[in-house]
């Protein structure tokens, strides 16, 4: 697992641009099949339900929306760090549908500003103070990787939840 980027793994040699430009429509997939009462089933005591997980990636998209920005802003930027459980106190506020509307309509925007992006500009760095030196395509990559991670979670819920024929 890099430093750079703990979600490596799961990306492997996929374009991390396609896989972040198709999430948002494979979890409305995910969610038809679910429906609105299993959304709101946690998989395992302690485990964030598949509504807790799309809470998450909005609010990951904010974060990464930002850093994507402020690296191409500001030469040396910091990167903030933000702790996930702390933000995820909140989810009960929000419902299955509004967390997916964030999140796919901040995804797009993000799409749109990556896919404007030249590859020479997409190596300006910016400094993490738990990971390092990350680049603008590092966080891309990192987005990759985080989306597949939680799509296989979700995906899992959906099988395991599966009505029995």
């Amino acid at each position: 697992m890099s430093r750079e980027n703990p979600y490596a793994e799961q990306l492997g040699p996929l374009d991390p641009l396609k896989v972040i430009a198709a999430t948002p429509r494979r979890i409305e997939q995910i969610f038809e099949e679910l429906g609105s009462e299993r959304a709101n089933q946690a998989p395992a005591p302690g485990k964030w339900s598949p509504r807790e997980i799309v809470c998450h990636l909005a609010d990951a998209e904010i974060a990464f929306s930002y850093r994507l920005r402020q690296i191409l802003a500001e030469d040396h930027h910091t990167i903030q760090p933000w702790d996930q459980d702390l933000w995820g106190r909140n989810y009960a506020a929000y419902d299955e549908q509004e967390a997916l509307t964030m999140f796919s309509s901040l995804r797009r925007w993000n799409v749109a500003l990556v896919r404007s992006i030249p590859a020479e500009e997409q190596q300006k760095a910016a400094f993490h103070p738990e990971r390092g030196e990350l680049t603008f395509r590092s966080i891309l990559e990192t987005m990759g990787g985080h989306d597949l991670n939680h799509l296989q979670q979700l995906e899992k819920i959906a099988r395991d939840f599966a009505p029995s024929h």
